[in-house]
């Protein structure tokens, strides 16, 4: 089996134990993985800690950190290749996906090497005479950065890029679901020539690693890309070393269709918005509220559409929707269709895993404008699952949009103007997509509201978050300062 390590303090090793990791398509153990335990997460964010107050990191120019910064995003580009087969074996993801997002990827770090000289503070116009005040923007500390196994490679460059431009250091945590790519990824961090311990990789299961890393008094700031029930887990942590935190969890989102709206253009983004992925994304657009006029001519376009879809293994560039990346996903997934079933809701299409080996699962939906109470339409599958329900206004529309405990994303199709303005102004979620769904940029910040999390992520907000602000004061009166005591 093809075997990893951790990465610490600028050096490559095996971790306190071993366990395998399995193919999703096959269920099988192909790959060796290192376990990382308090020792090594001690020795992670101490090399971090260490790497941020002295040593050549510090003393580098933003400059020269965003030098580095592109060499990292040549060399991400110049091995998309084997770092998307490495994603797709690992994760199920299929080839197809991987080798587009990840030469992506790249550009996230090219725009964040661009932005790293440009973090600016301010000059305040104080009401004090002979007084000069200032701000300063400054790096935070050490960042604990901990991503799930889907889109791995995509969601460190939003954690890694702004952390990295705004001189922090990092732990990178990949999850023990997957995490063959982010090892990798540490050999071009190494080869970039980032200073040893500014960049640590590793890998655990969350009592030993998880939780050491996010309560370590040494970790300032915490970046987290998960579940709502581990980001409270979490939060509950981080009251141990007050470290800030931003928050990207689930979603789910609602994609609204009016009966002015090009059917076969929504229909093509619903279908890209639930089943590429294999649904498997944080925005998946797995809420589809449709106006009632066009409730059947719609459901047939996506039926047909979803019975269509190859499904196959995930290393062929013909296959459209992979397998899941666990087993335990996928008794999640039959589970609430099961449960939604019961509360009346009707499948369309799929519904059942597929048999044979591997964790796959069909594009599949349910249709449950009858069954209100159907927890298809409240709970995050994180498949290929689309639950529909209807709507006859738009006050309805906007009311059943925000009927939910997350605020991700969004998408609304229709072709008035004034339509779509109302919703974006009433629609509660951090992004709203209109006449188009999952289109992202480096340039623009991304995140949510309520279980969805806080803070951003992408463009100029995101690097601020890993900044602090100090306030300089600076007198510029040679006159001594008169004794406090002396009644004048």
């Amino acid at each position: 089996m093809d075997r990893f390590q951790l990465y610490i303090d600028g050096t490559f090793e095996d971790g306190a134990a071993r366990f395998p990791s399995l193919d999703p398509a096959t269920g099988t153990a192909w790959a060796d993985m290192p376990e990382a335990r308090e020792a090594e997460v001690d020795r992670a964010v101490t090399a971090a800690h260490r790497a941020f107050t002295s040593g050549a990191w510090p003393k580098l120019t933003a400059s020269q950190r965003g030098k580095l910064l592109l060499k990292l995003a040549d060399l991400v580009q110049e091995n998309a290749a084997d770092l998307a087969r490495l994603e797709t074996r690992d994760t199920g993801k299929i080839i197809r996906e991987t080798s587009a997002q990840i030469a992506y990827v790249a550009e996230y770090y090219r725009y964040y090497a661009g932005l790293a000289d440009k973090i600016e503070g301010a000059h305040l116009p104080i009401d004090k005479p002979d007084m000069e005040v200032w701000l300063r923007r400054e790096p935070v500390g050490v960042v604990a950065a901990i991503v799930p196994w889907n889109s791995q490679l995509f969601l460190s460059a939003v954690k890694l890029g702004p952390a990295l431009a705004a001189g922090c250091t990092v732990v990178l945590k990949a999850s023990e679901d997957g995490p063959a790519p982010l090892l990798h990824f540490a050999r071009l961090v190494h080869q970039a020539g980032f200073p040893a311990g500014v960049v640590n990789i590793i890998t655990g299961f969350g009592p030993a690693c998880g939780h050491i890393l996010t309560t370590h008094p040494k970790v300032a700031h915490i970046a987290f890309t998960g579940g709502p029930a581990t980001a409270r887990a979490v939060v509950r942590n981080s009251a141990e070393n007050l470290a800030s935190t931003s928050l990207e969890l689930g979603g789910k989102s609602p994609f609204i269709v009016f009966d002015d709206a090009d059917l076969d253009s929504a229909a093509n983004a619903q279908v890209s918005g639930i089943f590429a992925a294999t649904g498997q994304s944080c925005v998946a657009g797995s809420r589809l509220l449709v106006q009632d006029t066009v409730k059947d001519a719609f459901l047939s376009r996506l039926k047909t559409k979803a019975e269509a879809i190859r499904i196959a293994a995930p290393d062929d560039m013909a296959t459209e929707v992979g397998p899941l990346c666990t087993a335990r996903q996928r008794d999640h997934i039959t589970a609430t269709i099961a449960a939604s079933i019961a509360k009346g809701a009707r499948v369309v299409t799929g519904g059942q895993p597929v048999e044979g080996p591997g964790f796959y699962f069909p594009p599949t939906i349910l249709d449950c404008s009858t069954a209100p109470d159907a927890p298809a339409l409240s709970d995050e599958f994180f498949g290929p699952v689309l639950a529909v329900t209807t709507f006859g206004t738009e006050a309805e529309a906007l009311a059943r949009a925000n009927d939910t405990a997350y605020g991700l994303a969004s998408g609304v199709f229709t072709k008035s103007l004034t339509r779509a303005h109302r919703m974006i102004r009433g629609i509660r979620a951090g992004v709203v997509w209109v006449n188009t769904y999952r289109a992202v940029s480096p340039i623009a910040p991304f995140g949510g509201h309520g279980l969805s999390g806080h803070g951003r992520e992408g463009g100029l907000a995101a690097a601020l978050d890993y900044t602090t602000t100090k306030t300089v004061w600076l007198r510029t009166s040679d006159d001594p300062i008169p004794d406090p005591f002396v009644m004048r």
